[in-house]
């Protein structure tokens, strides 16, 4: 009896995917649950597994297509004979090598961004320890085998050192070499298909330019008073809660001291009226290869310095290796992103609709400062709002980032908040 391959429901929000790979051919013998084809979706990446055991008989939708939720990729016949079965007997050895079962074993067990990695990166994946759940492959494990195996070998050993002979004078300059001119065919171009996740990142960012009244406005913070907490308690804060004190923690519990003073900055609009929400899920933008992506963290008004560290690496993890779910990144009413990871000084992040703002964090540098008087050295942050001015005054913006300013520079006021 035949049984439909169907794109499965993800979520709510989730209602096409592209075809990234089959990872099995027509008239191959499949188990139930065996991994048949990758999906990419807007959000997240998965694998489709078969629906019973049987032969993979028909692919309808190839590599590359665009589905939609419900529509059949492929079919399994529960009754028909693999491909192999029927073909006429040749003299084989009776079991696969021993290194084939392996790679195969080795490949069903990592993830899909694992698999992407070590094609980029030429790597065996078969060779790969895996460190996910299960010995699974996970992203990091790949990138970590590319890097030891692309690491420089040992530097030759230099000649003897022979004395230096007197270089010649010159009684003028040598004619310079004149330059080669470059071949039209040396002038090449890649034609590359953004992923699904990255067409949707494009398409929600010329959306919010459209429907939204951006602005952004700017201020400083000094960082001194943070790092000289956070100096003095990152032994002990590390031995007791396993995960490092960052700046990221700091800045989650100044921004939801902000929303409480102005509400309206955790809001949204839908039609003519304000949705004001008396909730903290904060949004953390994470980079990684598709793309970036904003998980959340819940009611992150009830959670600890620790705890909102602790998701915050657990997200970057899950991010790099792409096993974050669809759960991590819904919702959000209010969102931090910090280009100061990548190097930037300043910049205007855009908002992640429906939310109506967004605090842009940068890079912290030593600029020359005047406090009490006198011109001191000080650890400067650059912090910039982006705001929708149709329900954010301008007044409002100032002051909130100015909130976050003060909580910031005295740490301990974040304790009375």
């Amino acid at each position: 009896m035949p049984a439909n391959i169907v794109v499965p429901e993800v979520g709510e929000s989730i209602v096409d995917a592209r075809i990234a790979k089959w990872l099995r051919k027509e008239g191959e013998r499949v188990s139930a649950g065996d991994p048949l084809v990758e999906l990419e979706t807007d959000k997240i990446d998965l694998e489709v597994g078969a629906p019973a055991a049987g032969v993979l008989s028909r692919i309808d939708r190839k590599d590359g297509e665009d589905v939609k939720v419900g529509e059949v990729l492929g079919v399994i016949d529960e009754a028909a004979q693999s491909s192999a079965a029927v073909a006429p007997p040749a003299a084989a050895p009776a079991e696969p090598p021993a290194s084939a079962e392996a790679k195969t074993t080795a490949k069903s067990r990592a993830t899909p961004a694992a698999k992407k990695a070590a094609e980029q990166n030429d790597v065996d994946i078969s060779r790969v320890q895996g460190t996910g759940d299960a010995g699974r492959v996970m992203r990091r494990d790949v990138e970590r085998a590319a890097e030891s195996s692309s690491a420089p070998a040992a530097a030759p050993k230099p000649a003897e050192a022979r004395p230096a002979l007197p270089e010649p004078a010159r009684t003028r300059p040598a004619p310079p070499v004149p330059e080669r001119p470059v071949t039209a065919a040396e002038r090449t171009e890649d034609r590359v298909r953004m992923s699904k996740r990255r067409a949707t990142i494009a398409k929600r960012l010329v959306e919010a330019q459209s429907t939204a009244a951006m602005l952004s406005t700017f201020n400083e913070v000094d960082m001194a008073a943070v790092m000289a907490l956070r100096e003095r308690h990152k032994q002990s804060f590390k031995d007791r809660h396993g995960v490092g004190l960052g700046i990221a923690s700091f800045f989650v519990k100044a921004a939801i001291g902000a929303l409480r003073a102005f509400p309206r900055l955790n809001a949204e609009v839908q039609g003519d009226e304000m949705v004001l929400k008396h909730y903290f899920d904060i949004g953390v933008a994470v980079g990684a290869a598709e793309g970036l992506v904003v998980p959340v963290i819940r009611n992150a008004d009830r959670l600890g310095f620790a705890e909102i560290e602790k998701q915050i690496r657990d997200f970057a993890t899950r991010a790099a290796d792409g096993t974050l779910s669809l759960a991590d990144l819904k919702g959000g009413t209010f969102t931090i992103t910090n280009g100061g990871v990548f190097g930037s000084l300043l910049s205007t992040p855009i908002l992640n609709p429906p939310q109506v703002g967004i605090l842009g964090l940068h890079k912290i540098q030593d600029r020359p400062v005047a406090v009490n008087g006198q011109v001191q050295l000080r650890p400067m942050m650059y912090m910039a709002l982006t705001y929708d001015h149709r329900i954010v005054d301008g007044a409002e913006a100032v002051r909130f980032l100015v909130k976050i300013k003060e909580l910031v520079e005295d740490p301990g006021a974040l304790l009375l908040e």
